[in-house]
């Protein structure tokens, strides 16, 4: 198995940029994608993350620096010569073929003999678990029975490099759930290099080895799913990733922060100074009797706005006199203690759930 931490990066990208004119599409870019990872590009429109699939994949050229793949300078390399994958959000499978003719094409371009032709595919079709649509017509398929099809022939010809484009942004939820496990479990069984572009947070955090979250052009954070969601460094990525309670505040030493209406809280991470936000995120909050506080637990008081309940969670939103609300999330629980809008409570959470991001 090969060390991801020790090999050489499969994707090295050398201060790259875009520039479209006076536009300027991605900022100086360095990013070392590791050999066996699933990487994905998290953010929202215009944030650079396809522009910069696109220059892996060679569709467009970069304004400035140097891209290599698998140890070779890629850089003026056009995209068939790249050893790449590509799988994209329409499928992109040819209608008047049949499921085996469209997986059987790139070996066919490669001239490889027709009885390894006949065996790979079939083989492939085991592997994405259609082995009995091989005679079929792509409209004879399901959305996802397709978009595995197209992931079929990406992965038939062995390359070393998989780049997605929203793979999955066609289909339903159901079949969006379903189809992040199958790719998961094809990158686990495969071991192949996955660059994933989406801008679906729980896409990301669902499938990802690590997240390069995007914003305007630069690399806003680039991190493991559990460290961009319970440690981001800007606000921007505690906005972006998942809900959370954003408090005015400010570090006033000796590890505490004051909110703007004088109330003083603990906080021991991030920034120990100066003016920000103090971020918690909303299942580490718990809702209380008013001055049922816990020894050692932040709390602050509040008045009880209104609560949404989707399926098996609960959702409060608390306005405090900070003029921030504060959102608590917890498992729906038939015992746990009712709150009525307009009550008086206190939302509480551990000092280390909290966590000041500067300005």
């Amino acid at each position: 198995m090969v060390n991801r931490t020790t090999a050489a990066p499969m994707v090295h990208l050398d201060n790259v940029s875009k520039n479209y004119g006076a536009v300027q599409a991605l900022r100086s870019t360095h990013l070392e994608v590791r050999r066996g990872e699933f990487l994905t590009l998290l953010g929202p429109s215009g944030s650079g993350k396809t522009t910069l699939l696109n220059m892996i994949a060679g569709m467009t050229g970069p304004s400035d620096g140097q891209i290599w793949i698998d140890g070779r300078d890629v850089t003026e390399v056009p995209p068939s010569r790249r050893g790449i994958g590509m799988v994209f959000q329409n499928y992109a499978l040819m209608p008047h073929m049949t499921i085996f003719q469209n997986i059987a094409f790139p070996l066919e371009i490669r001239r490889i003999p027709a009885d390894e032709i006949r065996q790979r595919v079939m083989k492939v079709l085991e592997i994405v678990r259609l082995p009995n649509v091989a005679e079929r017509k792509p409209k004879e398929l399901s959305g996802g029975q397709q978009q595995r099809v197209s992931l079929a022939r990406c992965i038939v010809y062995n390359p070393s490099l998989i780049l997605m484009d929203e793979p999955l942004g066609a289909l339903d939820k159901n079949l969006r759930d379903q189809m992040q496990l199958e790719i998961r479990r094809l990158h686990s069984e495969l071991g192949i290099t996955i660059v994933y572009v989406t801008h679906d947070q729980e896409e990301a955090l669902n499938m990802s080895d690590r997240i390069m979250l995007m914003n305007g052009g630069s690399v806003e954070q680039l991190d493991t799913p559990h460290d961009l969601y319970y440690a981001p460094r800007t606000r921007f990525a505690a906005e972006f990733i998942g809900r959370s309670s954003l408090i005015p505040s400010e570090m006033i030493g000796g590890g505490q922060a004051r909110l703007n209406d004088g109330s003083v809280v603990r906080v021991n991470r991030g920034a120990n100074a100066g003016k920000g936000h103090l971020m918690v995120r909303p299942e580490s909050m718990r809702l209380v009797q008013a001055g049922n506080v816990d020894a050692g637990m932040n709390a602050l008081q509040g008045t009880l706005q209104g609560t949404l309940v989707t399926g098996g969670s609960i959702t409060h939103f608390v306005a405090h006199s900070s003029n921030t609300t504060l959102i608590v999330q917890e498992l729906a629980n038939e015992r746990r203690t009712a709150f009525t809008s307009g009550e008086q409570i206190s939302v509480t959470w551990p000092v280390d759930a909290g966590i000041f991001l500067d300005r």
